[in-house]
C-alpha cells in the first residue's frame, strides 16, 4: 500500500495516477481520497497526474489519535508534496480541505504550487456561534450515527431541482462518514469551527478558482465561497445552481470540466 510517513510517524495512504503536471486533491472531513476518483480519472485522461491522500484518521491512513489541528494537517500535506517531490502543483481542496491548502500555502510557502482550487470550501470562516459549536461537538460524542443520518439529506441537497444523486453513491458516502475515526471526526470538527482563514486568504498570490454551490447548507456561499473569492486577489468564483455541499456527486460533469479547464489554463 503506497504511503507517506509524516514528521510524527503517521503513515498516510495515497493514490497516484497518471503522468504530467500534478493535481493534488485534498478531501473533506469525514471522507477519504476515494471521493475524488472521478475527478482524478478525468484529469488523468487529459494528460495530467492526479494524487490524493487520506487525511490522518480517515480512510486507509493511520489513526494516531492526535494532530487534527490545521498546522499539523498542513504539515501532512507538505510531507506528501515533499515526499513525492512534486512541483507546478494545482492544489484542490474540498470543505475542510480548503482550510488545509490555505494553511499549507501560508505555512510552507508556494514554491511547489502554481494554482489553487477551492471546492465547497469551509474557508475562510464558518459562521457558527460558540453555543451551537459546543452543542454540535456534544452531539458527535453522544450519537455520531444519529447526526450523520440527520444531516445526510442537507449534505446531498436532497430535493434540489435536477440534482438527484443515486442511492448507491449516497450509501457509499455515508459508509465513509461512519468509517472515520470518532476522535478525528470530533477533533477536526472543533478545529474547523474555530478556524479563521481570512487574514491568510488575503495573502495568497496564486491564480485561484473558487467553486461553490448556491444551496450549500454546511459552507454557505456568502460567508465561505464568495468571501474567499473577495479575499484572494487573483481569484474567480463559479457558482453552481442548485448546488449542495457534495458537488463532486451532484455536479460531477460540470466540476470535472471546470477543474480541467483551470488546470490546463496557462494564461492565468
Amino acid at each position: 500500500m503506497p504511503s507517506i510517513v509524516t514528521a510524527d510517524g503517521t503513515q498516510l495512504f495515497y493514490r497516484d495516477w497518471g503522468t504530467g503536471r500534478p493535481v493534488v486533491f485534498v478531501h473533506s472531513m469525514l471522507m477519504s481520497s476515494q471521493m475524488w476518483q472521478h475527478q482524478m480519472h478525468h484529469v488523468v485522461e487529459h494528460g495530467f497526474r492526479a494524487i490524493a491522500y487520506d487525511r490522518r484518521g480517515h480512510g486507509r491512513s493511520d489513526d494516531p489519535g492526535t494532530g487534527y489541528d490545521f498546522d499539523t494537517l498542513a504539515d501532512d500535506l507538505a510531507a506528501v508534496l515533499d515526499g513525492l517531490d512534486l512541483s507546478d502543483v494545482t492544489l484542490v481542496g474540498h470543505s475542510m480541505g480548503g482550510g488545509e491548502v490555505i494553511r499549507y500555502l501560508t505555512r510552507h510557502q508556494a514554491r511547489r504550487v502554481s494554482r489553487l482550487a477551492l471546492v465547497g470550501s469551509t474557508a475562510p470562516k464558518l459562521d457558527v456561534d460558540p453555543a451551537s459549536g459546543t452543542a454540535l461537538l456534544q452531539t458527535l460524542r453522544d450519537d455520531y450515527g444519529r447526526w450523520v443520518m440527520d444531516n445526510a439529506d442537507a449534505s446531498f441537497g436532497t430535493g434540489l431541482p435536477g440534482r438527484e444523486i443515486p442511492q448507491l453513491e449516497k450509501d457509499r458516502t455515508i459508509h465513509e462518514w461512519m468509517s472515520v475515526s470518532l476522535q478525528a471526526a470530533i477533533a477536526c470538527t472543533a478545529a474547523n469551527i474555530a478556524a479563521d482563514f481570512r487574514p491568510e486568504a488575503s495573502r495568497i498570490r496564486l491564480p485561484t478558482l473558487v467553486i461553490h454551490g448556491d444551496s450549500d447548507a454546511f459552507a454557505p456561499l456568502e460567508s465561505c465561497g464568495r468571501r474567499s473569492a473577495d479575499l484572494i486577489p487573483d481569484s474567480k468564483l463559479v457558482v453552481y445552481r442548485n448546488g449542495s455541499h457534495m458537488l463532486h456527486l451532484s455536479h460531477r460533469p460540470q466540476l470535472n470540466a471546470d477543474l480541467l479547464t483551470f488546470v490546463g489554463d496557462h494564461t492565468r
